[in-house]
């Protein structure tokens, strides 16, 4: 059963979120001090290139083309990497993880209820459990002290290994530049289309019906509003799939300047299914708790490539 004060709760976040978009500062970088971007060394090994890839797209690296992106004209080039065509579903989590906490259940469905730190894990233990290294150093035993939050109660130390091949959660930089199309971007306002019901999943037809007028969280609830299966709509130039809508994603960079290795919040990407249109935009930059939780709060993971 839904609890609505949770909900409403949630929803007043997510349209104070919307109200909050910054542009990044303009610093002539397109990546933060711990941004594994620029480390990729390129190579995999051949052995690696099993069915466990198929669901991932080589996105080839470059310069940003989406007119309409936070970097676009800022100096820096990414290396290739390898994103999930999909978010990760319920299914995938508990293949790993062991249980669901998704508040809407399906196997297919976006693994949702999920925080900063519990996605940190997923990616490690996925890596391990399909024989790849781990991309993160994760010590529980101290605090870390670039975290400036005075909500968040946990504050792991996380770490990247940069040559590791391990699963990992894109750059904010990464993302938005697979969202936008990569070197293939017709520089889309949505990642895929300017017509948002081509390509996400949010409050207006996430419903039992069609939805108009102002976002009204009520008219949301009653219309059960919800998460869909992943890739149900029209993927973006490269493949990918609900980079607008369904869920929000984590990414791993701290809310701020690009440069920022500190801060209280954790950049999120794409939109969901509760919030209002201008947050599935590309370019809007969302920001939440990093231990933060809620039934739109999902993510989609990467690799180097």
């Amino acid at each position: 059963m839904r609890k609505p004060i949770l909900f409403l709760l949630i929803a007043a976040m997510v349209m104070i979120s919307a109200c909050s978009q910054d542009k990044p500062g303009k610093t002539g970088q397109t990546e933060s001090k711990e941004s594994p971007v620029a480390t990729s060394t390129g190579t995999t090994d051949k052995t690696e290139k099993t069915d466990k890839m198929t669901n991932f797209v080589l996105v080839k690296g470059g310069i940003f083309k989406n007119t309409k992106s936070n970097y676009y004209g800022l100096n820096g080039t990414l290396s290739n990497f390898y994103m999930g065509k999909y978010e990760v579903t319920q299914k995938e989590w508990t293949e790993v993880m062991g249980t669901n906490p998704s508040q809407f259940k399906g196997d297919d469905l976006p693994v949702e209820m999920v925080s900063w730190y519990d996605v940190i894990e997923y990616c490690n233990n996925r890596s391990i459990k399909e024989g790849y290294k781990p991309f993160y150093n994760i010590d529980k035993n101290r605090k870390d002290p670039n975290n400036k939050s005075e909500n968040d109660d946990i504050k792991w130390i996380i770490t990247v290994n940069t040559e590791a091949n391990g699963y990992r959660l894109p750059t904010e930089a990464e993302w938005e530049y697979a969202a936008g199309g990569g070197q293939m971007s017709k520089s889309y306002t949505y990642s895929g289309s300017n017509n948002p019901d081509e390509v996400e999943w949010y409050w207006r037809n996430a419903g039992v019906k069609a939805l108009s007028g102002d976002w009204n969280w009520p008219a949301i609830e009653n219309n059960h509003v919800q998460t869909k299966p992943v890739g149900g709509k029209t993927p973006n130039e490269i493949g990918l799939y609900d980079m607008s809508g369904n869920v929000r994603e984590w990414c791993w960079n701290w809310y701020g300047d690009l440069n920022s290795d500190s801060g209280s919040l954790r950049v999120v990407k794409g939109g969901g299914w509760i919030g209002d249109i201008s947050s599935s935009e590309t370019a809007f930059r969302g920001k939440f708790e990093a231990n933060g939780f809620g039934p739109d709060q999902g993510f989609r993971v990467t690799r180097n490539g």
